[in-house]
């Protein structure tokens, strides 16, 4: 039984430093600092005050635990008791001890409900260095987020500490597979897109293709690549993006309005809202396609909306949306993005003519408009036969000839004239924006080189932080952390808990 006095003895380190502060604060020292001088000791010795406060009430937790029966996961009673077993416990306000009672028996490891209640992590570091770790990792590089973890809270996390800590994303698809079904009364269109992003990584992280490319590339220079040559270094992450989209019809003639006069009525491209993507490193095309498609079935679970797929043209992300599509018994329209066909036109019109030619540009808006009016194979054709009459060499055709093939063999993916008259996008400029920001940004910093664990825990983090989840995950995850590290040691799944 804990005395009355033993529990206000407890506070008494903490009352006596916050004690010495206020005297500090009131004397002739303090009077004659800057206010800048003043914010720092404020700042240094209020920590050590809320240090010690966060101490003396682990401490009273540790007087006030009553002995209880503990039963582990497999029926063994842990009979035997042994009080004050300590561990350290790094916080975001400094070092403390942490004393519980551990339940001992001969064989199993020794158990800590009191741990439990208190769901401590296994490591040293506590769930809110963790939780810093997992949003500076995500800003710039561990070095920097070890820097602005010692800045913000004043404890030293080392680089690899930090890197590790990025195991807080361990959670992520199980936070969004349990997230309920949205009700199903929205009109607007359902929007996918999906793309991919090489990232540097390791030699030991890369893809077997790639690795088996790269020991067996030759470099006839040392110091920089030759023309042809690759680096083979990248694996390609997959990039998913899902979204709801109010239509705006719209003519052919509109979508390329802004380049000319009659720009002021041209109505407003459609605007996306709710956008929610994805990334992953590890996983590869058909299981980020699969992840989209549960996202977008959550936001349309009967079916009842429209659903358009965004593409540049990758056949085998077109073959994965297809036959996700099928699986889900869904009508999905894919449409290849109008920015690639435009860049294979422009390819095009500088076999004709001369760089810089202002009548390339009224060539390339021509064909453009062709081919949102629905007319890619004539267009296709057209440019063929105009290579020829110009009788243009192989390697002076070579651009002409491909943008054609584009043209012709992602013909059933150009029905612009239905999307526009829908009022569904035609860009791919969401997906675009996503492998920039979501992975470039980050994991494109000069000299990084990647472990696929790093690479996939980094991606999730920025992932869920991108989609304004990261406050609901990170609770989701806690509670999840106790599951894992304590209540699987015990039978039922059960803490015990004093009566």
């Amino acid at each position: 039984m804990v005395t009355a006095q033993e529990e206000t003895d407890t506070f008494a380190k903490a009352g006596a430093s916050f004690e010495e502060m206020l005297c500090w604060l009131e004397g002739t020292e303090s009077a004659a600092l800057t206010h800048a001088e003043l914010e720092d000791q404020v700042e240094r010795r209020g920590s050590e005050v809320q240090r010690l406060m966060f101490q003396d009430h682990l401490d009273l937790r540790a007087l006030r635990e009553d002995r209880v029966r503990v039963v582990d996961a497999v029926g063994i009673v842990h009979a035997s008791v042994e009080p004050a077993h300590g561990r350290q416990l790094s916080t975001v306000v400094g070092t403390v001890s942490v004393s519980r009672l551990a339940y001992r028996q001969l064989g199993p490891s020794n158990l800590h409900p009191a741990a439990g209640v208190l769901n401590l992590p296994v490591e040293l570091h506590s769930h809110g260095l963790r939780r810093l770790a997992a949003i500076e990792s995500t800003r710039g590089s561990f070095d920097d987020a070890s820097a602005a973890i010692e800045r913000s809270t004043g404890v030293a996390v080392a680089k690899r500490q930090v890197e590790s800590l990025t195991a807080a994303a361990a959670d992520v698809e199980d936070f969004y597979a349990q997230r309920a079904p949205e009700p199903d009364t929205s009109t607007d269109v359902v929007v996918i897109s999906v793309d991919g992003k090489g990232i540097v990584m390791r030699p030991d992280a890369l893809r077997e293709a790639t690795a088996k490319a790269a020991s067996a590339a030759t470099r006839r220079l040392e110091t920089r690549l030759s023309k042809g040559e690759k680096r083979y270094r990248k694996r390609m992450a997959e990039v998913g993006a899902v979204y709801d989209l109010e239509p705006v019809a719209r003519s052919a003639a509109d979508v390329l309005a802004s380049k000319h006069d009659d720009s002021a009525s041209a109505p407003p491209a459609p605007k996306a809202t709710g956008k929610w993507v994805t990334a992953s490193v590890a996983e590869d095309a058909a299981e980020v396609v699969a992840r989209v498609f549960d996202e977008a079935e959550r936001r349309d679970p009967g079916h009842q909306r429209c659903w358009v797929a965004l593409v540049d043209g990758n056949n085998h992300q077109i073959d994965r949306i297809n036959a996700e599509a099928e699986n889900r018994e869904l009508t999905v329209t894919v449409l290849v993005d109008l920015i690639h066909v435009m860049e294979y036109i422009w390819s095009a019109a500088w076999c004709f003519f001369a760089q810089g030619d202002q009548a390339a540009e009224d060539w390339v808006r021509a064909k453009t408009l062709a081919v949102l009016e629905g007319n890619a194979r004539d267009v296709a054709a057209g440019i063929r036969r105009r290579a020829s009459t110009a009788r243009l060499t192989k390697a002076k055709r070579k651009n002409a000839d491909a943008c054609a093939t584009y043209l012709t063999n992602k013909a059933p993916y150009f029905d612009y004239p239905s999307a526009l008259a829908a009022g569904w996008p035609i860009a791919t400029g969401i997906i675009e924006g996503t492998c920039r920001y979501l992975v470039a940004d980050r994991m494109d910093i000069t000299g990084a080189r990647w472990s696929v664990d790093g690479a996939e825990a980094v991606l999730k983090l920025r992932a869920i932080q991108a989609n304004g989840d990261f406050n609901d995950y990170w609770c989701f995850h806690l509670d999840h952390e106790r599951q894992r590290v304590h209540e699987t040691r015990y039978a039922g799944g059960v803490i015990p808990l004093a009566a």
